[in-house]
């Protein structure tokens, strides 16, 4: 009987033989652009140094190190010790303002949530109802506070909340955020950065608690200093 003949290797897609000519093609392209990139130690180590330096780091890169290795110890002790001592010297100081309002009659609270901090006056005593314009005897309080903050320099951003009361002419959320914006014109006034400073208005939209009871709606009327202590 004669051989069945063997079955011949099926040949390779068409397809393939293209796709392989581009991926040499694109490796040939990467291949050459790395060769005729270059870099400057020289400029690399200035922006370092510079960066690590304002940074309050410590002078401890040399080139010796940006050659020999790639990962570079850098330490910040001056300013990681710059920031806990105005942390720490603002807890001190909301404490005191707590106490401070509160004999005024102004109910005060510090909350804190990670590098946040949250300083809430209820407004009961801040404003006439239906107004976004302090009492005469608060504006010396909210300026004594402006006086502590100003001395951190952290950044702050002035919340107005109200409950879910209707009032006249003007709706909630537009009063919450012109009392904000009052407060922010008292900071401004006592000289706290424009840059560190902006408002915001909630309305009736973010209450602490339900608004089911006059004390709870006491309670939603208020004023957040929020304060950004990350650096």
């Amino acid at each position: 009987m004669p051989r069945k003949k063997k079955q011949e290797c099926k040949g390779i897609p068409g397809w393939l033989v293209s796709f392989g000519d581009l991926m040499s093609l694109l490796l040939t392209f990467f291949i050459l652009l790395f060769s005729m990139g270059t870099i400057s130690l020289e400029k690399f180590h200035m922006v370092i140094k510079g960066i690590t330096e304002s940074l309050g780091g410590r002078k401890i890169i040399h080139e010796e190190k940006i050659l020999n290795t790639s990962n570079i110890e850098v330490e910040f002790p001056e300013m990681y010790m710059k920031l806990k001592k105005k942390r720490n010297k603002l807890q001190k100081d909301l404490n005191r303002l707590e106490q401070l309002l509160e004999k005024a009659g102004i109910e005060a609270e510090v909350e804190k949530h990670g590098s946040i901090i949250r300083f809430r006056l209820n407004t009961e005593r801040m404003f006439p109802s239906g107004s976004a314009t302090p009492y005469k005897e608060v504006v010396p309080l909210l300026l004594e506070v402006c006086k502590r903050l100003k001395e951190t320099q952290f950044p702050i951003t002035i919340e107005g909340h109200t409950d879910n009361t209707p009032i006249r002419f003007k709706s909630n959320l537009e009063l919450s955020a012109e009392r904000a914006l009052s407060v922010l014109k008292l900071f401004k006034s006592c000289g706290y950065p424009d840059r560190l400073l902006s408002a915001r208005g909630y309305g009736e939209y973010r209450p602490l608690v339900p608004n089911d009871t006059p004390e709870n709606r006491a309670k939603n009327r208020r004023i957040e200093i929020v304060i950004d202590t990350s650096g």
